[in-house]
């Protein structure tokens, strides 16, 4: 396990992202969490090709909660082991389909010290996604590397972790059980 550089708030919460550093900021948890189930649940794009981008950055920056962690959503939409165990380096020989294979590519575009991506990749992804659902898929790719590097910087995280299938995100619940 990592040395944990800041350690979780006492009282912390049940799950792995509220029981984790972040809960010292409960404010911008909240907001992150609402974030995150709009996209999750009540966006445009599927829940197995955002899984898909979640996975690949996730291997890419090296989280092992990340790595560890399938939402229910994407299993449901098909997304099985045997399917995520071809989001690795050579991914363009695997029997992904030519859709996840470009959403890969426009992932490892995003993440690489040269995001822009070329001119071929973006019609290639255009002739896939709407420009809404590009926006949105980039718009993850954002919040999976960035809260992935967020808890890999603060530490405390085991060698490996088994799979771990969970609830698909959704808009957190208020105090008194509303939105």
């Amino acid at each position: 396990m990592s040395k944990p550089r800041v350690l979780p708030p006492q009282g912390r919460g049940s799950d792995p992202i509220s029981g984790s550093a972040l809960g010292h900021q409960p404010e911008t948890l909240v907001a992150f969490l609402e974030l995150y189930g709009t996209l999750w649940s009540h966006g445009i794009v599927d829940q197995a090709t955002k899984e898909l981008a979640r996975i690949r950055n996730a291997r890419t920056v090296n989280c092992t909660i990340c790595k560890s962690i399938r939402f229910d959503g994407a299993r449901k939409e098909g997304l099985s082991e045997a399917l995520v165990e071809q989001i690795r380096d050579g991914y363009e020989t695997s029997e992904l389909s030519p859709r996840h294979k470009t959403v890969l590519r426009w992932t490892d575009t995003f993440l690489s010290g040269e995001p822009e991506p070329s001119e071929a990749l973006r019609r290639e992804m255009l002739a896939f996604f709407t420009p809404a659902e590009l926006v949105e898929l980039t718009a993850g790719l954002a919040l999976f590397m960035g809260f992935s590097k967020i808890a890999v910087s603060l530490g405390g995280m085991p060698e490996s972790l088994p799979v771990n299938v969970q609830p698909t995100p959704d808009w957190p619940l208020a105090p008194g059980g509303g939105r």
